[in-house]
Formats: C-alpha cells, sequence, structure tokens
C-alpha cells in the first residue's frame, strides 16, 4: 500500500515544483518587462527654463526660452512641472508690434508666446540668488508652490539656460553673473539632497562649453552651443522689428524637437549631431563622462518628454466594443472643440514646414495723405488749364 502512495506523491512533488518553476519563471519575465519600461530610473520629469538677458535687443534670448518651454509642453511635461523664468517681457514691450506675441521665425507664423504661457519668475525675480534656491530647494515657506522644483531621487530634470556670458560665468541681467563654480556646487547640493535621478543641462551662450568643465557630480549630461573662445551666433534677422529672432544653436535644436513625439524612439546621442558648425558656425560641445547610461540608449523623451503611468497586468483585456465607443464619442467631441474653440497654440504648423515658407505677401494699402494729395494734384492741374474763370461751370 505504502509502495503505491510513493509514485503518486512523487508525481505531486513534482508537479508542485513544475508549477514553482512556471510562476517564479513568470514573474521574472514580468519584472525584466517593467526594467525594461522603466530603463532610467525614472518617474518623473520636471524643466528649469531659465532666460537671463533683459532689454529689447536681447529679443532672441526669450524667444530661445519660449521655444524649449513650447517644446517640452507639447511632450507632456504639465505646467506644474516646470519653472520658468524670463528676465524680461517682450511680449509686452512698447516697441512689439505684435503686442502679447513672440515669434522665433521671421515668416511671423510661429507664436512661441502662446495663450497659455506660465512664468514663474520674470523680470527683477530672475537672479542668480533666486536660481540656485530653486534648485537646491533653500526658498522660504511662503513661496508657492508654481515656484518651487518639487522634484526627488526619481527625477529626471531638464535645465536650459540663454544669455550672455564668458569664460566661466553667465551673466544675469547685466547687473551680475553665475559661475561655473557656483553652478557646480549647485548641481552637488542637489545630488546629496536626492533631488535628482539624472540631469540634462544645456546652455546657448558664448563660450558655453566653459559652463560644465567644473562639474563633478554624478548623473549629469552637458550640451554647449559653443566652445571655450567662440561666440554663439544669432539667427533669423526680422528688419521689422530691428533685432534677430533666435539664436542658432537652439534654432536647430528646436527643429530637431519638432520631430519629435511622446512615443518617439530618438537617442540623446542624434541631439548631439543637431547642430554641426557648418550650420551653427561656432562649435557644439557636450560632456558624458558624468552620465552612466551611454547616450545611443537614452531617449529624448527621458527628459524633454514626461513619463506615462501605467499598469502591467498578465490578465488579456477585450477593449474592442467599449474602443468603438471611445471612438465615436472622441470624435463627435473633436468636432465639437473644432466648432467652439480656437486653435491651440501648440497646435500650430509644424517648425519644419514654417521655416521652409516663403514670406506672405502683404496687403498694399495707399500711405496716409495719398489720396488727398492726389486731388491736391488735380485741382492743381485744373487751374493750371483753366483757371478760375471756369469755376463757375462747376459750382
Amino acid at each position: 500500500m505504502a509502495a503505491a502512495c510513493f509514485p503518486s506523491r512523487l508525481a505531486a512533488a513534482l508537479a508542485a515544483l513544475l508549477l514553482l518553476s512556471f510562476g517564479s519563471l513568470a514573474a521574472s519575465q514580468l519584472e525584466d518587462q517593467a526594467e525594461q519600461f522603466f530603463r532610467s530610473g525614472h518617474t518623473n520629469n520636471w524643466a528649469v527654463l531659465v532666460c537671463t538677458s533683459r532689454f529689447w535687443f536681447n529679443y532672441r534670448h526669450v524667444a530661445n526660452t519660449l521655444s524649449v518651454y513650447r517644446s517640452v509642453k507639447r511632450l507632456g511635461i504639465p505646467d506644474s512641472h516646470i519653472v520658468l523664468m524670463l528676465a524680461d517681457d517682450m511680449a509686452c514691450n512698447p516697441r512689439n508690434p505684435k503686442p502679447a506675441t513672440v515669434f522665433s521665425h521671421k515668416n511671423m507664423e510661429l507664436n512661441v508666446y502662446g495663450d497659455d504661457v506660465e512664468v514663474d519668475y520674470r523680470s527683477y525675480e530672475v537672479t542668480v540668488e533666486n536660481f540656485l534656491r530653486v534648485l537646491t530647494g533653500r526658498i522660504p515657506s511662503s513661496t508657492p508652490r508654481s515656484k518651487r522644483l518639487l522634484s526627488d531621487d526619481r527625477s529626471n530634470i531638464l535645465i536650459y539656460m540663454t544669455g550672455h556670458g564668458g569664460n566661466g560665468f553667465l551673466k544675469f541681467q547685466d547687473s551680475e553673473e553665475i559661475t561655473n563654480i557656483e553652478l557646480a556646487d549647485a548641481f552637488e547640493q542637489m545630488w546629496q539632497k536626492r533631488r535628482y535621478n539624472e540631469l540634462l543641462f544645456i546652455i546657448d551662450t558664448c563660450q558655453g562649453a566653459s559652463m560644465y568643465e567644473r562639474f563633478y557630480s554624478p548623473n549629469i549630461m552637458a550640451l554647449a552651443s559653443s566652445q571655450v573662445g567662440e561666440d554663439s551666433l544669432s539667427h533669423q534677422p526680422d528688419p521689422a522689428i530691428g533685432v534677430h529672432l533666435m539664436d542658432r544653436y537652439t534654432f536647430y535644436v528646436l527643429e530637431f524637437l519638432e520631430e519629435i513625439n511622446p512615443a518617439s524612439e530618438t537617442s540623446m546621442y542624434d541631439l548631439f549631431q543637431v547642430c554641426p558648425k557648418s550650420l551653427c558656425v561656432s562649435t557644439p560641445g557636450h560632456r558624458t563622462d558624468l552620465f552612466q547610461r551611454d547616450p545611443k540608449n537614452v531617449l529624448i523623451t527621458d527628459f524633454f518628454g514626461s513619463v506615462r503611468k501605467v499598469e502591467i497586468t498578465t490578465e488579456t483585456i477585450s477593449l474592442q466594443h467599449d474602443s468603438e465607443i471611445m471612438e465615436s464619442s472622441y470624435t463627435e467631441d473633436r468636432m465639437d472643440e473644432d466648432l467652439m474653440e480656437p486653435l491651440k497654440y501648440v497646435e500650430q504648423l509644424p517648425v519644419a514646414e514654417i521655416i521652409h515658407q516663403k514670406p506672405k505677401l502683404k496687403d498694399w494699402h495707399p500711405p496716409g495723405g495719398f489720396i488727398l494729395g492726389l486731388w491736391a494734384l488735380i485741382i492743381m492741374v485744373f487751374f493750371k488749364t483753366y483757371g478760375i474763370k471756369h469755376m463757375k461751370f462747376i459750382f
């Protein structure tokens, strides 16, 4: 009897062992999928976008910053995760021929100011002290949430800066400057306080590469528009307003980003190739020795996009019937929106299409006083020909 029970027990034990092994295999595969999905190790994205220049002739620096702002919003980073610092308000400047607009292309098609820009620090609030306080989190308790960088150790942060600089410094409003040592120490404080997972630093200024030479904190990737000893040149001059609309490096970065969508597989290595010296005139630089991952394996959307919260499940869910209902309701909603809402600024023509368009021909209107002058000429010719004696035949 005992001998008969032994094979059945052995079979049951083998079956249990086999089931356990399959379960552990499925669990490990699920973990591998999850790890692959979250391969960058971050769960949220933040952006700190800084224009440090004042005055109308620095119009391009504001346009640079707003162009990057527009791109990161289009790719999914919400305003609640963007700290926007503009040292001057070009949209409301008295010299602006089109108030409440800032254009980044000379065809005047792409308004990067838009209708829903949220500027967190403006005018004289844009200082070295406030910038460093935002990065390190050392700000007064009364500061509103919109002016805080509420990142953590799972945050990927994009920091973009533009303005006038030199070897080892960047000027703030022509009154003060931040050095590359101060910036490096601020990033180290962020790392020690677990305020970022990975950090992408981009700067468009003269001798921009000098600003990342002193970095020593881990997980930082840096890009600059020019090497030490080189100027970062402007682009897109507009005679109508008398200034350049953008800088060269940011112009080509923006053109590159317009081809990116939230599901894009484009890597950071592709961004390194965006603006060669033949286009930028200056020599763009990058530094990756502090960054742990290979730039070829780092997606653009790891910094310029936003993480989508998902739930991984092994269950099969049928969505066919529900999807048809949702699709019809979505189509109806879109038709209602098209009828009721104006065009949003993020839905404008892509930059790649705009920059190749020819400028629109302006409607001709006679200048002021033209009609009055024409009548005066006719009357003078009449008097010259007929004299006053014929006036009685007219009146």
